[in-house]
């Protein structure tokens, strides 16, 4: 489940979902570009044999040479220059030319994230998840058919403007590959510009039901609030005359919460009611009261940001637990803590955690991340098959990004495995379909740790067709 801004977990405590908008950060340039490969090769200690940059500064000055030098001459050293370290094109991995025969032209790709902001620590995850991704997906040279995978950072600071925006200036500078979104706000401005300029946009952590078929552009990379909806569903059992409380804040991911839990267990004959806070409320008492005078067979929690601790020592303040079932999402490691001698009363639904899914892939995850001095946490993931995604769709044609009508089609359908197991592009609109977990918390403090105690396969939540919309 994705609040209004975060990519945000479905429940339990991430980073505020509804931010206010933080100090203007206006890009008059692009950062830094990175490619993999490019700092693969900065870190040997000799050159690359034909690396482009070495040569291109040689081909300049030779240009520049004395006058006296004949045009037929400098034509041939510039051609020279162009073929050094060419081949063919072919596997990922290996030079290759473009059709005019000088050096493979990078892909470019533009990560719009929240590099800093409320939900900068999910931004992190997304990031080291997207560069251990690239790795794996190009077999640790970056390049695809020859052409280096480069990425750009565009900072959105989880605000919807910022990120269209920075979308502006990517396209504008030639960019036909967009992804991140850390914030479902943000994914739901950057989609519909990105289909506008016919441009892929594979979007992130955003959780709200409304990207899955927004327009034929628009694919995903994490999970959406249906499915953790039909997780915390499982938990019901029979829903048929069961009462149902959501318990969220009043912004665009609480409302989707409600909205989906009235499509998954409204549907099966329970009756659903809603407690929705402000997102700027931090007295949560009236509302753990709320909730607790709506005496629900169900109490499911989708909550985003810095109030979380208090929400849940509220809950058990309020003695809620006793009276009623609790179901949440169990958000980043650092929350785990905040839970109190809540944790263990709870039910988690859950997207990701690290060790969760056991694959070998999530082992190659987690010894690139931890190669940064970091560890996989719920959103790494989302980075890392955002990565194959663009890999996939880049080596179905060739190593270009050209033609995103080919891009797009190279994604829709396409299955896979993946860090949490087989994932699905779902051809009809673009669902990412994946399994999910049941988790229990034990010990608080920092001793608190999860565990997997079910994994609910892919076809059991997921979420229903939708006709596209654009």
């Amino acid at each position: 489940m994705s609040p209004d801004r975060p990519h945000s977990y479905g429940s339990g405590i991430h980073p505020r979902s509804d931010p206010q908008e933080p100090a203007a950060m206006r890009y008059t340039a692009l950062p830094r570009v990175r490619s993999i490969g490019a700092a693969r090769a900065a870190s040997t200690a000799a050159p690359a044999p034909g690396a482009a940059g070495g040569t291109a500064a040689s081909g300049g000055g030779a240009a520049g040479g004395p006058r006296h030098i004949g045009r037929r001459i400098a034509v041939l050293a510039a051609c020279g220059v162009l073929a050094v370290g060419c081949a063919k094109a072919g596997t990922a991995g290996t030079d290759s030319t473009d059709g005019n025969g000088g050096a493979s032209s990078p892909v470019k790709v533009g990560l719009l994230y929240s590099k800093t902001g409320p939900l900068a620590a999910y931004g992190k995850q997304y990031l080291e998840g997207f560069k251990a991704g690239l790795d794996y997906a190009t077999k640790g040279t970056g390049k695809v058919d020859g052409h280096p995978i480069e990425f750009v950072e565009q900072d959105d600071a989880g605000d919807p403007a910022k990120a269209v925006s920075g979308a502006k200036e990517l396209i504008g500078k030639g960019y036909k590959i967009l992804a991140g979104s850390t914030a479902s706000g943000v994914a739901l401005q950057v989609a519909p510009f990105a289909a506008q300029n016919k441009v892929l946009f594979i979007s992130g952590p955003a959780a709200a039901d409304k990207v899955t078929a927004l327009n034929k552009y628009t694919f995903r990379s994490g999970r959406q609030s249906y499915q953790d909806t039909l997780t915390a569903a499982s938990f019901v059992g029979d829903a048929k005359g069961k009462k149902v409380t959501v318990l969220a804040q009043d912004s665009a991911f609480g409302q989707a919460n409600v909205a989906a839990v009235k499509a998954v267990l409204g549907k099966e004959g329970a009756t659903v009611d809603a407690v929705l806070a402000p997102p700027s409320a931090t007295d949560l008492t009236p509302f753990a009261t709320q909730a607790k005078a709506a005496k629900p067979d169900l109490l499911f929690v989708a909550w985003a940001g810095e109030t979380a601790s208090a929400l849940w020592t509220s809950l058990n303040q309020q003695d809620v637990f006793s009276s009623t079932r609790v179901v949440t999402g169990l958000d980043l490691a650092a929350s785990y803590p905040l839970f109190g001698p809540a944790g263990e009363k709870i039910s988690f639904l859950n997207h990701y955690f690290a060790g969760a899914a056991g694959t070998d892939i999530e082992k190659a995850m987690t010894e690139a991340v931890a190669k940064g001095g970091s560890k996989p946490d719920i959103f790494t993931p989302d980075g890392f098959t955002a990565a194959q995604m663009v890999v996939h769709a880049v080596e179905a044609n060739k190593g270009s990004a050209d033609d995103t009508a080919a891009l797009v089609k190279a994604l829709e359908g396409w299955s896979f495995d993946g860090v949490k197991g087989h994932l699905t592009v779902r051809a009809e609109d673009h669902a990412l379909l994946q399994p999910m977990f049941q988790v229990r918390l034990t010990g608080s403090g920092a001793a608190a740790k999860p565990t997997v105690e079910k994994v609910l396969p892919a076809e059991q939540v997921a979420p229903p067709v939708l006709a596209m919309v654009g």
